[in-house]
Order: C-alpha cells, then sequence, then structure tokens
C-alpha cells in the first residue's frame, strides 16, 4: 500500500478506500491508484482482509449432482445471487451419500465460509449445529433438514403431483402408474402422497402393482414401466416422479402398440420436441436456489430471526402426452 500511495501521489488511506470500494474518492484519485496498483502488479491480500474483518465473503453449495440438469439453474442462481453480494460461490456434489454431504459441509466450514446452502442428503445435521452456533449461516434447499431447525426453501411437491395425476384423470384416466425415486428422500415420498390424494380425491382404488420407488437406474425404471403395462390390471397413464425418471419412461412408451398418457415431474430440454410432447410439473429450480441464497444473505446481514419454511409453487404444462385418452376398452 505505501509503494501504490507513494506511486500514485496520495495517502494509505486513499489507497485502502480504493481497493475496498469505500466512498469519498474522486474518479481521477481512484483511476491513478488503480493504475498504480495494476503497474506494480499488487492484487488484495484476502486472507489479511479475512483476519481483519472476520468475513472471507466466500459460501458453499452442497447439491447432490452437478451433472444434473435440474441443478444447473440453482447452481447458477446460488452464484449470481453470491456475486451481487461480492462473495465467491464453492461448490460439491454428495452424490446422495449422505457421509459425503457431512465431508463436504465440514470441507467449506474449515475453508471458513461465511454460510452454507445445502441440498440434504442425511436425515441428521446435527453435525452442523456447532457451525451454525459459530456463526455461519446455513440454509437447506429442495429438502428439509434432519433433526435440527433451520431455514429450508421447498418446491411444493404434494402440491404439484396431486394436480399433475387430477389432469390424467380429467382426461378419463383411472388406471394411472406411478414411478418415482428413492423412497428416503422428501421429495420422492411428497409426490407419491400427492399421487395417491389425487385417486383418492377421485374416488379410485389404488393398486400395489401400480406404484414403484427406487433408483432412477433406467434398467430399473423400464422394469417397473413394463409391469405396470403388462400386468393383470394394465395402467393406460403414468406420472413419473423426476426428469430422469421421465427420460426412460418416453422410451419405453415410445414402442407401445397403444399409446400411454404420460405427466412428468420436472421439465426436461427437448421435452416440447418430442412426439407427442411430454406434459411436465415444472417447478422453477432457478427461484430455489436465488431464494435460498437470499435468504443465506439475509441471515448474514442479521435481516433473520427465527428459522423459516419458504414453499414454491408448481405449474403444469399441457403438451399432449398428458391429454391422450384411455383406450375405449380400458377406460
Amino acid at each position: 500500500m505505501k509503494d501504490v500511495a507513494l506511486r500514485a501521489g496520495v495517502g494509505l488511506k486513499t489507497v485502502s478506500r480504493v481497493v475496498n470500494g469505500e466512498p469519498g474518492v474522486t474518479p481521477d484519485t481512484m483511476r491513478r491508484v488503480q493504475e498504480s496498483i495494476e503497474a506494480l502488479g499488487f492484487r488484495r491480500n484476502d486472507s489479511a482482509r479475512v483476519l481483519r474483518k472476520g468475513r472471507t465473503a466466500s459460501i458453499g453449495l452442497v447439491l447432490e449432482d452437478l451433472a444434473d440438469p435440474f441443478y444447473g439453474p440453482m447452481s447458477r442462481a446460488v452464484e449470481e445471487t453470491a456475486r451481487a453480494h461480492g462473495a465467491l460461490l464453492i461448490h460439491g456434489s454428495s452424490a446422495e451419500d449422505s457421509e459425503r454431504e457431512r465431508e463436504l459441509a465440514l470441507a467449506f466450514c474449515a475453508r471458513r465460509v461465511d454460510g452454507l446452502v445445502i441440498v440434504p442428503a442425511s436425515d441428521d445435521h446435527r453435525y452442523l449445529e456447532p457451525e451454525i452456533a459459530a456463526g455461519v449461516a446455513t440454509v437447506f434447499v429442495d429438502r428439509p433438514p434432519g433433526r435440527i431447525e433451520a431455514d429450508v426453501v421447498l418446491t411444493d411437491n404434494f402440491t404439484g403431483a396431486r394436480d399433475g395425476v387430477a389432469h390424467l384423470i380429467a382426461h378419463g384416466h383411472r388406471r394411472i402408474g406411478f414411478i418415482g425415486d428413492q423412497p428416503r428422500i422428501h421429495t420422492a415420498t411428497e409426490r407419491l402422497r400427492g399421487y395417491r390424494a389425487a385417486m383418492a380425491d377421485a374416488g379410485l382404488p389404488v393398486d400395489d402393482s401400480w406404484v414403484a420407488l427406487g433408483s432412477t437406474d433406467p434398467e430399473r425404471v423400464r422394469s417397473a414401466a413394463l409391469s405396470m403395462l403388462d400386468g393383470p390390471e394394465p395402467i393406460t397413464a403414468l406420472f413419473s416422479g423426476n426428469n430422469r425418471v421421465t427420460v426412460t419412461a418416453v422410451r419405453v412408451l415410445s414402442g407401445r402398440p397403444r399409446p400411454v398418457a404420460l405427466v412428468g415431474f420436472d421439465d426436461f430440454e427437448l421435452a416440447d420436441l418430442l412426439s407427442p410432447a411430454v406434459t411436465v410439473i415444472a417447478q422453477d429450480a432457478a427461484q430455489l436456489g436465488r431464494t435460498a441464497a437470499e435468504r443465506l444473505f439475509r441471515r448474514l446481514d442479521g435481516g433473520a430471526d427465527e428459522p423459516v419454511q419458504v414453499l414454491l409453487p408448481t405449474r403444469l404444462i399441457p403438451r399432449g402426452s398428458g391429454e391422450l385418452p384411455p383406450p375405449a376398452d380400458l377406460a
């Protein structure tokens, strides 16, 4: 700072104001200081800044899988919000492994991030209690935390699934299958609950063979779909629990001699270009990430009190696959 001040012909305080973006510096003086910094090849020492201010201007994001198309917009929204607050985003994938989630979250804390945004893989987050007590702001997104109270931003999975199945019922279907994700995952169980509620609202029975929860592995989904389609009580419509299940379902249904109606939870790329185009229950992944990040920075700025739960709505997008009627002999 002394070298920069000498070269620019200003005082140390002026250099400090320019480096830290503080007011009270004329444009000409700011230009001279910045030119001196560039000419001398200096960079701000953020480690020293952290020691002085007690904040790292960084946050950690723990997702299930960065390669999943659903999490791309969410991650980008968190990053954009962090950038708007002058913070850096560090992220990693838990691969739906609770121990990996714990390792990542604590590794971020060890690097002194100011806050965490977490898509939970674990059902017990008490390991974060010391970190939260030490001032690490924490917001959960997409799924609620386990065994602690914390801010959480969720999609209304129950209502979305109920609306999707009710849409199929309104188009004449009575035998509707449901293929979802692992039963330990909050979103999967909420969507199953919505499916059952829609069937119950319409006074329709649910055969056990019409429901299949498990991994999103294509072979598992394909086997479950074929079992429902070829069983003694064949379904005429399918509600798929997430975008990965829907993609496999599209492949299975495309080879069927009779058309089968399909509504999927989550939109996905090219869904509108298929034949028929896929009707979906869309959730706004970017809004989930943005809302969670804004809540995090509000807490960091001291503007949040008791933990809150924010529930975001879904949207039904009818495109054709969910509007197919059942075959006359199965209606």
